[in-house]
């Protein structure tokens, strides 16, 4: 099971009720990627219409649970949107549900400055209400893809 930033428990399955959820594995600590990715998802999430931005739920599964704690990911996620849901948990249960939603993770890499960077995939997946995957989107997809295949899956369902 899975915690979120407020520290109850989280069940990807009967707790993601939004029409569309975004999922993306990441952590706090991160220096490019995650920080790139989560402003590239949310900067499209303000330029889609309101009525499908409320469709839209984005959740953010941390891959450093030593470090992110709920109130770490809490305040991570406020720099960004403060709808955006957090989700911790044992690294064997968050490596569990990275392999359940096929996205590598490679582990702790220690750094020369004493401290670590964690390896992961940088794909976000959409999943529908029926909790089937709709769209994966890589690395580097821009605000504008993210903005029309946002829109055009809530639209279409």
């Amino acid at each position: 099971m899975l915690t979120d930033s407020a520290g109850e428990s989280f069940n990807l399955k009967t707790d993601t009720r939004a029409r569309l959820t975004l999922v993306f594995f990441g952590y706090t600590h991160c220096p490019d990627v995650c920080p790139t990715t989560v402003a590239d998802v949310t900067a499209a999430l303000r330029r889609v219409p309101p009525e499908v931005r409320d469709q839209v739920q984005f959740i953010f599964i941390t891959t450093d649970p030593a470090r992110d704690t709920p109130e770490v990911l809490r305040e991570y996620l406020d720099r960004f949107d403060d709808s955006h849901v957090g989700l911790t948990g044992s690294l064997a249960t968050i490596e569990q549900v990275a392999r359940r939603l096929g996205v590598p993770l490679t582990g702790k890499k220690k750094l020369p400055s004493g401290g670590y960077e964690v390896g992961h995939g940088s794909q976000v997946i959409a999943f529908g209400s029926d909790d089937r995957a709709r769209m994966l989107w890589l690395g580097g997809t821009s605000v504008g893809d993210y903005q029309h295949d946002i829109t055009k899956l809530v639209r279409t369902g």
